[in-house]
């Protein structure tokens, strides 16, 4: 009987560990898209802007994220940073994020080919915490918008 328990425990253990394991791979896809941006002020110290980021789950964990600071890398050198704000995303679901991100004034715009937005965002996990890196490249139409200042 008792050797049945041990096995049934240990049967219960990797499979979780496997299924945790699953989930974070899940979680390290999650997907990034540009939703919207809007001016709000431009001085000499650059340009700030309103953005909508929409990010997608494909676990099957609901993830609490803190705030996440991002990064806008154009032609291998950032050119911004930003903040979003707190939230919460659905298991195989999505959530519309808001947050600020400031465009350094020092940037020449006619000169990027090629635009990144990276961070880390820490999710909260029942009794865990981890961090899930994601970079998106959005298309030229999607950047131009608070990358060129047109």
């Amino acid at each position: 009987m008792r050797a049945s328990v041990k096995g049934i425990i240990i049967i219960f253990v990797i499979g979780m560990s496997l299924f945790g394991y699953s989930q974070y791979a899940s979680a390290s896809q999650i997907g990034v898209t540009i939703t919207q941006s809007h001016l709000l002020e431009k001085n000499e110290k650059g340009s700030t802007y309103n953005v909508e980021l929409e990010f997608t789950n494909p676990s099957l964990l609901v993830l609490t994220a803190g705030k996440t600071e991002f990064f806008v890398i154009a032609n291998d050198e950032m050119i911004g940073k930003g903040e979003l704000e707190s939230f919460v995303l659905p298991a195989l679901g999505s959530s519309s994020v808001s947050g600020i991100f400031l465009r350094d004034s020092n940037v020449d715009s006619q000169k990027v080919s090629t635009v990144k937005i990276s961070g880390v965002t820490k999710y909260n996990v029942i009794f865990a915490s981890i961090d899930v890196p994601f970079v998106f490249y959005p298309t030229e139409e999607q950047a131009r918008e608070f990358i060129h200042p047109n």
